[in-house]
């Protein structure tokens, strides 16, 4: 191909490359890294400009004076660390082995197709995550089990959801009510209902976009910083939706 072919492919290749970073829950300086680090290890200049919903790459030409530019929308998927440890890990590689464009496509799909755990796994990883927690603030054996199960539905509620493609915040209401509606049969309970309620929903905290929003402030991405925190005070809004419906219908019960 032409130079001008190349520095088309290349724009498009790292726009995909950064928008699916964004998308899986990298903070924004660290996409930006990765990215001018892939384009170094090609000799060619890049800026990138990120938002919450779209990026665009600009690819510079400098012998024919000439910048190209791609504008890619991030498609926002579930957070997923192992990609994120891979293409990393693939800036490196394609810097220190002076790789070709062909080439770090070929690991670019490699890493995307690379098998992930399993979603039962998950759910019974942060099952038993809740539990922890239910133990830790207090919670009785009775309680812990009650918060297990609340979770387990609740997450089941949440993968499915998200699988349907429903609104984020509608799937973050419906898993709060779920799992606290479940937890609240320890209201019935000889038991520690107050943290079995409190813990029930714990899964859905959003730690990493918390996080990353937190970072990108301080690092100087205050636009898009400022919203991720918006959209995180959302989605706890959402969870205290949910935990606020079940506490209506079981209001008696609580005294």
């Amino acid at each position: 191909m032409d130079k001008k072919e190349r520095f088309t492919a290349v724009a498009k290749f790292l726009g995909k490359y950064a928008s699916h970073q964004m998308g899986c829950g990298v903070h924004t300086s660290r996409v930006v890294r990765n990215t001018k680090r892939l384009s170094e290890s090609f000799d060619i200049d890049v800026a990138v400009s990120l938002f919450q919903r779209t990026l665009t790459i600009s690819v510079y030409d400098h012998e024919a004076n000439r910048v190209h530019s791609e504008l890619v929308e991030i498609q926002h998927q579930p957070i997923l660390f192992i990609h994120n440890a891979s293409l990393s890990a693939l800036s490196w590689e394609a810097l220190d082995n002076h790789l070709t464009l062909d080439e770090v496509k070929k690991k670019y799909d490699e890493a995307l197709a690379a098998p992930l755990l399993h979603p039962l796994f998950i759910l019974i990883l942060a099952s038993l995550a809740n539990l922890s927690f239910c133990k830790l603030f207090g919670g009785d054996i009775v309680a812990m089990i009650i918060v297990f199960v609340a979770t387990a539905s609740g997450f089941y509620l949440k993968q499915c959801m998200t699988r349907w493609h429903c609104n984020n915040h509608l799937t973050f209401i419906a898993s709060a009510f779920t799992a606290s509606f479940i937890a609240a049969s320890s209201f019935f309970l000889d038991t520690t209902s107050e943290i079995a309620m409190a813990t029930s929903v714990l899964f859905l905290i959003p730690g990493v976009p918390l996080v990353n929003g937190v970072i990108d402030i301080i690092e100087g991405y205050t636009l898009i910083g400022v919203t991720r925190l918006i959209n995180c005070a959302l989605m706890i809004l959402c969870i205290a939706v949910g935990l606020g419906g079940t506490l209506m219908i079981f209001q008696n019960s609580l005294f």
